[in-house]
């Protein structure tokens, strides 16, 4: 199980065409940290899985289901205990309560909040020039949608209207001048997955209409795409509910047309330049879409594992790593570093979210492998997306001995550090390296490297600690992958300024 994986049986619809239910998924309020909890993720290690450590799930949206009883399992991320089918990578898109419609197959949420994001940078420039370009419009690789089946199993796929004599594709426009994405199947007839767990295609078409109406129209011409009438979001529930796949394919091709239309006129371009700061739904649905296409199908390869030594593999989700960088206060010209970074997920997200030039360096090849496809992936998607990110770099080896590692540590503004399953030895030699990085660099890490109620004494005034200055943060549930609990985190801010005094007043 890894990154997204076991969150679609929490959230996200799915399709019935043939006997439409809704089934409305309430998240649950915060869950503030205790004393148990803390505890509980000091145990993680042991059901946790692999890969030189860091943490990350998903959010949940809206689901239909053919139970609508049946309720969502939460199932912890990659323990290898269970021998479990990988699910398809859903998040939750929003942490507000939607609106339900009671007549159809597909739930509208409401406008995401923009508070859970990170605060705006006026230095941010969202949009990709070149997407938006004579230049953007031409073929590039990418992982079509209909690309799926044949990664995974056409077997594992039925259809979704029933038979069908359609004879052509359909394509998907996304906000960009870029090519549209294939959603063909076989025999041209649109799948839906026999099981719940997998990818679901027209789930993933309606997330993309909902994502471009909510971010890249302006309030005044939203109504083409959200009147509860007339709306190409209300004629897809529709279509649905009718189960037909007419219906279905003549809204797409007008939606496509419709935000060619947008795009034209530079109503897009005007709305992303006015935009300084990227939504976390808005960055969740993007970072879901590469990862169902890269790593989802190929997921059993992290369940290899170590377990009591470094190379284990767990994740921080999307939320709490959006959290963190409202924390930090990073900012897109600043340089981030995820040490040991696993299939790359929190270094895309820092690239994509915030702008910055974001770095990872892990070392376990299954991992690295993935990390590679994903970035790939990632940059074909921005490009789809019309968003401009931050420069990515992922490094294959170990972060304590790679140059590269060692020379960008020194100019890094924030750096992760999530050692909760990481041995004493590793974090002493972490501690080691903080010597060389810069003044002000805010060192993120689930373990403080700083013991409790240390002081400057004449006896340890060597000692790297000194030039640390730690707070402790408390996380909430559903911020890693190992337990459903909050605990601890710490940010220790490298502050030479406590030791210089001591000197001196010795």
């Amino acid at each position: 199980m890894g990154f997204f994986d076991h969150l679609q049986k929490g959230g996200s619809f799915s399709l019935q065409a043939q006997r439409p239910q809704i089934r409305k998924v309430v998240q649950a309020r915060p869950v503030a940290p205790s004393r148990s909890s803390s505890q509980a993720t000091d145990k993680a290690p042991s059901r946790v899985s692999s890969v030189n450590g860091r943490k990350t799930r998903e959010p949940e949206s809206r689901s239909v289901s053919r139970d609508p009883d049946q309720r969502p399992s939460r199932q912890r991320l990659n323990t290898p205990s269970r021998n479990r089918k990988r699910q398809t990578p859903e998040l939750r898109l929003s942490s507000d309560d939607d609106a339900s419609d009671s007549d159809t197959s597909f739930e509208v949420r409401k406008r995401a909040r923009t508070g859970d994001s990170a605060d705006p940078d006026p230095e941010r420039r969202v949009r990709s020039l070149k997407a938006f370009s004579e230049e953007g419009s031409k073929p590039f690789s990418m992982v079509h949608a209909a690309d799926i089946v044949s990664l995974q199993k056409a077997g594992r796929f039925k259809r979704a209207f029933g038979e069908t004599d359609k004879s052509t594709e359909i394509l998907l426009q996304y906000p960009s001048a870029s090519q549209k994405e294939r959603f063909c199947f076989v025999r041209f007839n649109l799948l839906v997955p026999r099981d719940n767990d997998d990818f679901k295609p027209i789930d993933d078409i309606f997330q993309v209409i909902e994502t471009v109406s909510q971010h890249y129209v302006s309030e005044d011409e939203a109504d083409e795409f959200n009147d509860e009438s007339t709306g190409i979001k209300r004629r897809l529930r529709r279509a649905l509910a009718h189960s037909s796949e007419t219906e279905f394919r003549e809204t797409v091709a007008d939606y496509n047309r419709a935000i060619d239309k947008l795009r034209r006129s530079g109503s897009i371009a005007k709305k992303l330049d006015a935009t300084h700061r990227l939504s976390l739904p808005h960055v969740e649905r993007i970072l879901t879409q590469i990862y169902s296409r890269t790593v989802s199908p190929r997921v059993e390869s992290l369940r290899q594992y170590e377990n009591g030594t470094d190379n284990v593999y767990g994740e921080l989700l999307p939320r709490f790593i959006s959290n963190i960088f409202k924390e930090t206060g990073l900012k897109s010209g600043q340089v981030f570093v995820d040490m040991g970074s696993g299939v790359g997920n929190v270094v895309l997200q820092a690239a994509l979210e915030i702008g910055c030039e974001s770095w990872g360096c892990e070392m376990m090849q299954n991992a690295c492998d993935l990390a590679q496809l994903q970035q790939a992936e990632f940059r074909a998607r921005c490009r789809l997306w019309g968003i401009a990110p931050g420069k990515t770099h992922l490094v294959r080896g170990d972060f304590l001995k790679e140059d590269s590692m060692i020379e960008v540590l020194k100019r890094a503004d924030v750096i992760l550090i999530n050692n909760q399953a990481f041995t004493p030895q590793l974090n002493n030699e972490l501690i080691n390296h903080f010597l060389d990085m810069k003044e002000g660099c805010q060192i993120v890490s689930l373990k403080s490297f700083v013991p409790a109620g240390h002081k400057i004494t004449s006896r340890n005034l060597n000692s790297p600690v000194n030039l640390l200055k730690v707070k402790q943060k408390n996380y909430w549930s559903n911020s890693v992958s190992w337990t459903d609990v909050g605990g601890t985190y710490f940010i220790a801010t490298k502050d030479s300024s406590r030791l210089k005094a001591f000197v001196e007043g010795m």
